[in-house]
């Protein structure tokens, strides 16, 4: 094994223990705790490596198995977005919203590569994130319906750039909730869904 990546090795199992006392990712992605405690003597590299001798769907994260790409949401207040997956690289961009929906695109050990809704981000590692779901609210004063139907009754509205809790969605609409009200929203509305998602 050369230095380098004997160095590395031994970074990613310094950075398992570091995190290990996170609290694993909460809600919708229960796979996610698969890579919550890292494997003694079991390197980043080594857990991405097991995959590569078989065929892996691509759709897939290497790491956890999970869809790729997948909402989640900020743990906490602030995150950083690295331009790499470790601390040594450089931090390109900074999250600071508490709950703000993110998607993950790709997988290497203890880190995940996020975008927001407007494609900006980076590697942040897992343990700032939550398998909770949320959303942003694309368009200003949003109606939450009482049903999803475009006449039924407003419930309440919502401004531009809220971030709001996700639950069931169709086909067409999602129920969200936020402020201690919820209500129904047309999926156009919001960013933190696929299209074709559907959520019981």
């Amino acid at each position: 094994m050369k230095q380098g990546q004997a160095w590395l090795g031994a970074m990613a199992l310094a950075l398992g223990a570091w995190f290990g006392t996170a609290a694993a990712p909460q809600g919708g992605n229960p796979g996610e705790q698969l890579d919550a405690k890292p494997v003694p003597g079991l390197s980043a590299d080594a857990t991405i490596s097991r995959h590569q001798d078989g065929k892996r769907d691509p759709h897939r994260g290497p790491v956890t198995n999970l869809p790729l790409p997948r909402y989640v949401s900020l743990k906490g207040s602030e995150g950083n977005a690295r331009r790499g997956p470790s601390l040594s690289h450089r931090i390109d961009w900074v999250f600071r919203h508490a709950g703000m929906p993110l998607r993950v695109v790709a997988e290497f050990g203890h880190w995940r590569r996020v975008e927001d809704q407007d494609g900006a981000g980076g590697w942040v590692h897992y343990s700032l994130l939550s398998g909770v779901r949320t959303a942003i609210v694309t368009r200003d004063m949003l109606d939450l319906l009482a049903r999803p139907e475009p006449r039924a009754a407003v419930v309440a509205r919502a401004e531009a750039g809220a971030i709001v809790r996700l639950h069931e969605c169709n086909p067409d609409w999602c129920r969200v909730s936020g402020g201690g009200e919820k209500g129904w929203v047309p999926k156009t509305a919001i960013w933190g869904v696929d299209p074709g998602e559907i959520r019981d």
